[in-house]
């Protein structure tokens, strides 16, 4: 039994594990559409992208052009859902089909000024709005914030260490929508150990503190939030193997799943978190179905296929 309190989970043995035809590098990202089919991101070039359905079994896949495969995300535009896809090695995001078809690409900010080069763009993962508009996050480059609006033209650029992002910070994130009128990004600043909250404006709102942890995603899921721990002393210790939090609304950790149980302070502040069974292997992503499981794509985890959790 992994986890604590009200959020405790169990394995399910060998969910979606497939043959040497549809292998996996790195399982970056992972996302569910309204079918409720899982689809992972991978960086194998045999098979970038991995549609399973709910049970584990391979659905379809495709994808031979994104050696750096790394961000996924899924948004409805008018009366299609379609993929958001970040590549590392290409300096670039692409716009997908489910299937697979080319809609958009949109290469480094060169216009901007803040890059001499292409490969100092690196971007990580992309941030949507409900009116269409979306932030990409150069997370591996320069750090800086591109804001596109819904034709997916340049909008703004913000952050970037001069702009008080702080280096190997701004991986993952989502846009948090609960209150239509004033949406922010919520960002996971991963070898910084905190979540970031900023206005659609770049203006920082709030920090929140995951000592140990090494948050690179966070999701939400029934008015909670699940952050993936990429490890819990990394980059010191790349052997380290990692865990996940399940946090309330106000951003307390409420559960570690395969993490020592949260520890506060009698001030309230969260104690130095561990990884305590090892079950993961360098979480990186994680998607909640509407069942409460949650299924862990996993980066430099020896070619490992995602992990589904069942809730116990």
């Amino acid at each position: 039994m992994l986890g604590q309190g009200d959020f405790r989970y169990r394995v399910v043995p060998n969910w979606g594990v497939l043959d040497d035809k549809t292998p996996v590098r790195d399982c970056h990202g992972i996302v569910q559409d309204a079918e409720g089919h899982i689809i992972l991101l991978t960086n194998h070039i045999a098979n970038n992208v991995i549609v399973y359905d709910k049970s584990g079994r391979l659905v379809h896949k495709w994808g031979t052009s994104f050696p750096g495969a790394h961000g996924l995300s899924i948004v409805k535009e008018r009366t299609q859902q379609v993929l958001y896809l970040t590549d590392l090695d290409r300096h670039m995001v692409a716009k997908t089909t489910l299937d697979g078809k080319i809609l958009d690409e949109w290469r480094w900010p060169e216009k901007t000024g803040l890059y001499e080069r292409e490969d100092q763009y690196k971007p990580s993962w992309t941030l949507h709005l409900a009116n269409g508009d979306f932030f990409v996050l150069d997370g591996y480059g320069r750090d800086f914030i591109t804001h596109y609006d819904a034709s997916g033209k340049f909008v703004k650029i913000f952050g970037g260490q001069p702009g008080g992002i702080t280096h190997w910070g701004p991986h993952g994130g989502m846009a948090d929508l609960r209150d239509p009128a004033r949406p922010t990004l919520l960002i996971a600043m991963s070898d910084q150990q905190y979540l970031l909250r900023l206005s659609t404006e770049g203006k920082e709102l709030a920090r929140f503190d995951l000592p140990g942890g090494n948050p690179r995603q966070i999701r939400l899921h029934k008015g909670r939030y699940y952050v993936a721990h990429l490890a819990d002393n990394w980059p010191k210790d790349r052997n380290s193997r990692g865990f996940l939090s399940v946090l309330d609304a106000d951003f307390k950790v409420l559960s570690n799943i395969a993490g020592a149980a949260p520890v506060y302070s009698d001030a309230g502040k969260l104690q130095q978190m561990r990884h305590q069974e090892d079950i993961f292997l360098h979480p990186h992503d994680l998607i909640v179905d509407d069942e409460d499981s949650i299924y862990v794509a996993q980066f430099a985890s020896n070619n490992t296929y995602p992990i589904k959790l069942e809730r116990v």
